[in-house]
């Protein structure tokens, strides 16, 4: 399943829960989708760095497993809530886990506010989104044997709730942390010279 639209450069079309935490800064106000947090980039200096979340839909239409565009067999609550709680919609019925992923970007390098000038801010995303309207999310997953069934049969029970799920044996933070990938795709990322230009098609202006 697929969270948010790279191809976005406006807050129009939005999924919900695609949002930009300004870590340590003001927050832009507490209206949806993202209560307070920045739908695209933080359009002010971030003390203690952005957090960037991605809430898939949790909600099925328990027939397909898959949809052409990825998105489509799945939905959010009504009202375009990101957290779905035991609300679905009538086209998508089933309630699955809650998937969310949590970025952490530290940005405090670029807290100078010479680069916030006149409305503006630093960040480029590496498929050419000046705006962060576009960040996204892919989900694919496994489980184990019959550990996925188990966990639905508990939520359906209402014995698994948000993180607490006696049913499942949770992975302890300190293994979750050791779990890291290395770099797969080897490119120049300008780590000790001035890149002609950003990865995607935007051009970037050197000095």
């Amino acid at each position: 399943m697929l969270a948010g639209d790279p191809t976005l450069r406006t807050s129009k079309g939005v999924m919900p829960g695609i949002c930009h935490r300004c870590n340590g800064g003001k927050k832009p106000g507490s209206g949806a989708p993202c209560a307070g947090d920045y739908v695209g980039f933080p359009t002010e200096p971030c003390p203690n760095g952005i957090r960037m979340t991605v809430i898939f839909p949790s909600c099925w239409d328990g027939k397909n497993l898959d949809s052409p565009d990825h998105k489509s067999h799945i939905a959010y609550a009504p009202g375009n809530s990101a957290l779905a709680s035991d609300k679905c919609p009538s086209t998508h019925p089933v309630r699955i886990p809650q998937v969310m992923y949590e970025i952490m970007y530290n940005t405090k390098a670029f807290n100078n506010p010479a680069y916030w000038k006149d409305g503006k801010q630093p960040f480029v995303y590496s498929f050419d989104d000046a705006t962060g309207f576009g960040a996204h999310g892919d989900y694919l997953f496994g489980w184990k044997d019959d550990a996925l069934q188990k966990g639905l049969d508990g939520l359906n029970a209402k014995t698994c709730l948000s993180e607490g799920c006696p049913i499942l044996k949770v992975q302890e933070s300190t293994n979750a942390k050791a779990c890291v990938k290395g770099q797969a795709a080897k490119e120049d990322s300008g780590t000790s010279t001035w890149l002609k230009e950003l990865p995607g098609a935007l051009a970037a202006t050197t000095a």
